[in-house]
């Protein structure tokens, strides 16, 4: 079942991104603050209700947290949205359910009328696997900017119309 995130996803959703084995400690860390921040702002369940909000999580849930996902829209865009993370926890991956969270995700956006959806990843080896998904889930491509992570590592942004 996907749904809203709570506060209490917290600890399963860091512990879901550090099962990967694509997140550093600090980049943990920095997973823990965005979620505190959303949930001190007090509007982590405007969204999917009235379609106004500016960022948003969810939480494939099976008896516990197994997926996450959390979007923000672009500011100074026409109703373009970024899918800052997205995972799956590896016991749950090959079962379909990352693209499913992300059909969620797009649904989700274009009811609001979001037009585009821009995701970035890494291009290093280890996210050979991360950047066929998007592929595979209709994303092309659209920039490339080497050594952004660090010296050999580009970021990759890949881009879908949502209408």
């Amino acid at each position: 079942m996907i749904r809203p995130t709570t506060p209490d996803d917290t600890t399963a959703l860091i512990s879901l991104a550090d099962a990967t084995g694509l997140f550093e400690s600090e980049q943990l860390e920095e997973l823990g603050k965005m979620l505190s921040d959303y949930f001190s702002a007090n509007n982590h369940s405007d969204f999917l209700r009235d379609g106004k909000a500016e960022r948003f999580w969810l939480t494939d849930d099976e008896n516990g947290a197994v997926g996450v996902a959390y979007c923000e829209m672009e500011r100074m865009t026409d109703r373009t949205w970024n899918l800052q993370l997205i995972a799956i926890h590896p016991d749950y991956q090959g079962q379909g359910r990352g693209t499913k969270l992300l059909r969620y995700v797009e649904q989700t956006l274009a009811a609001c009328s979001g037009r585009v959806l821009l995701v970035e990843t890494s291009g290093t080896p280890d996210f050979e696997r991360t950047r066929a998904f998007y592929r595979k889930c209709g994303y092309d491509e659209e920039a490339r900017i080497r050594d952004f992570y660090t010296e050999g590592a580009d970021k990759i942004v890949y881009r879908k119309a949502l209408f």
